[in-house]
């Protein structure tokens, strides 16, 4: 098989596990700080023991790319807070498609550092955050009331906390991506080691949930995606990438019964529609480096 081919299967692999992860977290019936807790403790575990087996050394480190690690590590961890706290107040679907902004704010976090943006790109923007909107319109405010608000800016909070994670990610290259996702890991484990409820351990313990969030959806899915990074162009890996939030949406609908009606569905395809133009670069022929769409998906 082609490495092409290979790096092919693996991002889909990698997005179709991503895509499972919000009915993991439901289906524990744990709070999120204990499901991130033991998300972070198995994880870290279980790339401890890929990078043991990789036998790559941890000495690219310096003072200031292990700092940077911690601190993208603390927005790592926010990241999960809020989104899996969002799958509770509205959907795992709606929360993963509001999610997909994630592109714009990088954007908007570098208008903040004073990089231009192209017209093409405030296009994007500007469409991304009018399906918002439209989620968050008369018709269905009356059925959500305030969970449909709190719900939507925990999401959008989320994917401000991950487009910093990824910005910091940018900054430690060219260190070996699954070093940074380990320390991520362990600070969260440092973090919110004094906040889990290890009183609510008992014979029925959701341990099983656990280990796949911890095993599948941290240690193998983290492999699997930096291996496609590295073999596939940006613009695939863009592609592949919208994978995640179909998986998500149709995972919610069969499991949990939460379909879309046509106002959301309408607005949830505007935000992946300028999701997807802004992460090809559709209309543009040289794509900003900082706004260019997510490189790593790291639910």
């Amino acid at each position: 098989m082609s490495e092409f081919k290979t790096g092919v299967w693996q991002m889909c692999l990698a997005m179709l596990i991503s895509g499972s992860i919000g009915a993991f977290v439901l289906l524990s019936g744990l709070p999120v700080i204990d499901v991130v807790f033991w998300r972070c403790a198995i994880g870290a575990a279980a790339l401890g023991f890929f990078i043991l087996v990789s036998k790559q050394p941890f000495s690219h480190f310096t003072r200031r790319t292990l700092l940077l690690s911690v601190i993208g590590g603390v927005a790592l961890v926010i990241n999960w807070l809020l989104l899996f706290a969002a799958y509770d107040q509205i959907s795992i679907g709606m929360s993963t498609v509001v999610y997909n902004t994630q592109p714009f704010m990088l954007v908007l976090i570098s208008i903040l550092m004073g990089e231009r943006v192209t017209l093409i790109k405030w296009g994007w923007l500007l469409l991304a955050f009018s399906g918002v909107a439209i989620l968050l319109s008369s018709e269905l405010i009356k059925a959500h009331n305030a969970n449909l608000i709190t719900g939507i800016a925990m999401a959008l909070g989320a994917a401000f906390f991950y487009a910093l994670t990824a910005i910091i990610t940018r900054k430690l290259r060219p260190l070996p991506p699954q070093h940074i996702a380990f320390i991520q890991v362990l600070v969260g484990v440092v973090i919110l080691l004094p906040l889990a409820r290890f009183v609510t351990l008992s014979d029925n313990f959701p341990w099983g949930i656990l280990l796949t969030l911890g095993i599948v959806h941290t240690g193998v899915m983290y492999q699997l995606l930096y291996s496609a990074i590295q073999k596939l162009p940006t613009p695939i890996i863009g592609s592949l990438s919208f994978i995640y939030p179909l998986v998500a949406v149709t995972v919610d609908s069969l499991m949990f019964g939460h379909t879309l009606s046509v106002v959301q569905l309408i607005g949830g395809a505007m935000i992946l529609l300028a999701a997807a133009g802004n992460n090809l670069g559709w209309g543009i022929k040289e794509k900003a480096p900082l706004s260019q769409g997510l490189e790593q998906k790291t639910r």
